[in-house]
């Protein structure tokens, strides 16, 4: 079942932080992108970093960037298209346009805020050139923006409450909750790691054993030692229940990981074949064994998708498999 974050009672107590990785090299070397969120107020800055930037580095980037403005944080989570679109669009020039891009930003409509982060965060709309002349705004100083601070706090505390009750109920419909005990066996979903997409994706691996459970819906599983790159908590949605440990388990030490944690596989085996009909055509499938898995892993996939990408794999006509 969806668990989703607590709401937090103040501004820049919990920050999330990602990172935008793969853009062209700017001319002063950057080539990513760190974003970092506040939770309650959706704010966010965005700072051009380089991605051989050790921790120290990144550690006076926060101090002087983040820190100086809204103190130190209780917590911090890590898990955008928009600013991998000005990236491309700007090309070797895209860290000059990322103060704009912050702007707008900040200064868009939040659905779950019912405001813009700007506004949230500092009380009032942010004056831009298309209302520097709008009448009606109040100068607000002294015990009224306090006054004013907390009740904008409570407004988006609750509406931020029932965007996620509305989240949790809806996803909670599409899903039954999985709950494993210590020493169960479960598949583990490679692919979001891995980044292997399309047609052979999702794929599991494995089975693996639970050793220890973290919390309501994450759990540590024992990994071989050549796995050791791969953190070994996760969450309970990458897990498929093992009703039984196959006597054949997948030997993942064959798995050839490329240092940007990578990895391809190839189809090895037909193990069955099956026609369908439409109106115009028949179509062709074929049950496929992939590397690095089991017979019971073994996906259905088009003759043409075959031939395709893996040609001479399929065999003529003339012969059986």
């Amino acid at each position: 079942m969806l668990q989703p974050p607590k709401v937090l009672a103040w501004k820049w107590e919990d920050v999330h932080m990602d990172f935008i990785v793969g853009l062209p090299r700017t001319q002063k070397g950057y080539d990513s992108i760190w974003v970092i969120i506040d939770r309650l107020t959706k704010s966010a800055h965005f700072l051009p970093v380089k991605t051989h930037y050790t921790a120290a580095t990144y550690a006076e980037l926060y101090i002087s960037w983040i820190v100086s403005l809204h103190g130190v944080p209780q917590t911090i989570t890590s898990d955008r298209d928009m600013l991998r679109a000005c990236a491309l669009t700007y090309s070797t020039k895209w860290d000059e346009c990322l103060p704009l891009a912050e702007f707008a930003y900040n200064n868009s409509y939040q659905k779950s805020l019912e405001m813009a982060s700007f506004e949230d965060l500092y009380g009032r709309r942010c004056r831009t050139p298309l209302n520097w002349s709008e009448p009606g705004e109040r100068v607000t100083i002294g015990p009224d923006l306090v006054t004013q601070a907390e009740k904008q706090v409570k407004f988006i505390h609750n509406n931020l409450k029932r965007a996620q009750s509305r989240q949790k109920s809806y996803s909670d419909k599409r899903r039954r909750p999985l709950v494993f005990e210590k020493d169960d066996h479960v598949y583990l979903r490679w692919v979001h790691w891995f980044g292997v997409k399309g047609k052979l994706a999702p794929r599991y691996v494995g089975p693996f054993k639970i050793t220890y459970q973290c919390g309501i819906i994450a759990y540590r599983l024992k990994l071989p030692p050549h796995l050791a790159a791969v953190h070994d908590v996760f969450h309970v949605s990458q897990l498929k229940k093992c009703l039984r440990v196959p006597e054949e388990v997948v030997d993942t030490s064959q798995i050839q990981i490329e240092p940007d944690l990578t990895y391809e596989e190839h189809p090895i085996k037909i193990l069955d074949q099956k026609q369908r009909s439409t109106r115009r055509r028949t179509i062709n499938f074929y049950k496929v064994q992939w590397s690095n898995h089991s017979e019971e892993e073994a996906t259905w996939e088009q003759e043409e998708y075959l031939q395709t990408r893996y040609p001479g794999f399929l065999p003529s006509t003339s012969d059986e498999y």
